[in-house]
C-alpha cells in the first residue's frame, strides 16, 4: 500500500458531511471545525479563502480546494467582509450576531434551519450568485499522517487542471437521497480528493518519499517496506532484495526520503498499528504480529515510545482525538 492509498483506505471517508452551500455578498463563513481534511469546490461566482495571516486566494468557478486542518480559515466574498457565521466542530453553525439572513433573531439552530435550502443544501437562496460544494473528511487516518503532514495548509487547483466531470457528477449526486446515497457521496468525495492529490505529488516540490518512488536504488526499497512490512528487515537484507549495495542504500535512501531505512520502517509499521488497533476484534498481540513485532510487548514499547501512549490508551482514545 503507497502512502497515498493509505489516505483513503484507512478509514477513507465515511459519513463525511457534504453541503451545497448558495450566498449572495456579503457573506463570510469562519471554519472552526478542526476536520483534518476538507475540500471545497467553486461551481458558480467566487469566494475568497483565507488561511492564517498570509494565505489568502481567489477561487474561481470551477477551481478546488483542499484545506488541511485543524487550524481555522475564512470562506467570504471579500477577505475584509466581517464574520457573519462560525463553524464550530460537529458542523454547529452559530451567528455571531444573532441574526439570520434575512434579520430573524436565531440561535445556530434556529439559523441553520432557517437557510436550509433542501437535501444538503443551505444559504440565502437557491439561485443565489456564489454556489460552493464543501466536503468535509472529519476522521483522521493514522496511515496518512505522513502525507498529511507533507501537504500544504491550502492547496488550490484551479479549473483548467480540475477534475469537472468529477465535480459535476458530486453535485448531481448531492442533491439526491436515494438509498445508499451516503456511500455513494462518500466515494466520490474521496475520487476527487484523490484527482487533486495525485496532481500535486506529480509536480515538482512533492515530498521525497514520494519521488523516491521512482528512484532506482531506493523505488525498490520502498516497495518491499510497504508491500511486506511485517518482514524481519535489515538494511542488509533489504539491500539485498532490492539489488544494491547496503551502503549504497542507506545513503540513497536517508538522501531522499529524509530518514534512515529502519527509522521510515518503524513509523510506517507504527502508522499500520494505529490504524489495525481500530479494529474491534484485534488484539494487540495478532496486530504487532501483522506488523512486523514478535510480540505485545515489543508493540507496546515501539508505541509508546513512538506515541507517547500504549496501544490499549490509545484504542481507548475517540477516532480523531490527537491523531492529526
Amino acid at each position: 500500500m503507497d502512502t497515498l492509498s493509505g489516505l483513503l483506505d484507512g478509514p477513507r471517508a465515511r459519513g463525511a458531511f457534504l453541503l451545497r452551500s448558495v450566498f449572495d455578498p456579503p457573506f463570510a463563513l469562519r471554519i472552526e471545525d478542526e476536520a483534518p481534511l476538507t475540500l471545497i469546490a467553486v461551481v458558480r461566482g467566487g469566494a475568497w479563502l483565507v488561511r492564517g495571516g498570509d494565505e489568502t486566494v481567489r477561487l474561481a468557478p470551477g477551481d478546488l480546494a483542499v484545506v488541511r486542518g485543524p487550524e481555522p480559515y475564512t470562506v467570504a466574498d471579500d477577505p475584509a467582509t466581517p464574520w457573519r457565521t462560525v463553524i464550530r466542530p460537529g458542523q454547529v453553525c452559530v451567528p455571531l450576531d444573532g441574526a439570520g439572513h434575512d434579520g430573524t433573531e436565531l440561535d445556530g439552530t434556529g439559523q441553520a434551519e432557517a437557510m436550509n435550502l433542501g437535501v444538503r443544501a443551505w444559504g440565502d437562496r437557491s439561485d443565489a450568485a456564489t454556489v460552493l460544494l464543501t466536503g468535509v473528511y472529519q476522521l483522521h487516518s493514522e496511515v496518512s499522517r505522513r502525507l498529511l503532514a507533507a501537504l500544504p495548509g491550502l492547496l488550490v487547483r484551479p479549473a483548467a487542471a480540475a477534475d469537472q466531470t468529477l465535480v459535476g457528477l458530486l453535485a448531481t449526486e448531492m442533491a439526491r437521497n436515494e438509498p445508499g446515497q451516503e456511500l455513494v457521496l462518500d466515494r466520490l468525495l474521496d475520487l476527487l480528493l484523490v484527482s487533486v492529490l495525485r496532481t500535486w505529488l506529480a509536480e515538482a516540490g512533492a515530498p521525497g518519499w514520494h519521488t523516491a518512488r521512482a528512484d532506482p536504488v531506493v523505488g525498490p526499497a520502498l516497495r518491499l517496506l510497504h508491500e511486506e512490512p511485517a518482514a524481519p528487515w535489515t538494511v542488509a537484507a533489504l539491500a539485498a532484495r532490492a539489488g544494491v549495495s547496503r551502503s549504497a542504500l542507506a545513503r540513497r535512501f536517508t538522501e531522499l526520503v529524509g530518514e534512515p531505512p529502519m527509522a521510515y520502517l518503524t513509523g510506517w509499521r507504527l502508522a499500520l498499528a494505529a490504524d489495525l488497533l481500530r479494529e474491534p476484534e484485534a488484539t494487540i498481540g495478532a496486530v504487532a504480529r501483522r506488523v512486523g513485532y514478535g510480540s505485545a510487548f515489543a508493540l507496546s514499547a515501539a508505541f509508546k515510545r513512538e506515541r507517547g501512549m500504549s496501544p490499549q490508551e490509545y484504542r481507548r482514545r475517540p477516532v480523531g482525538v490527537g491523531q492529526a
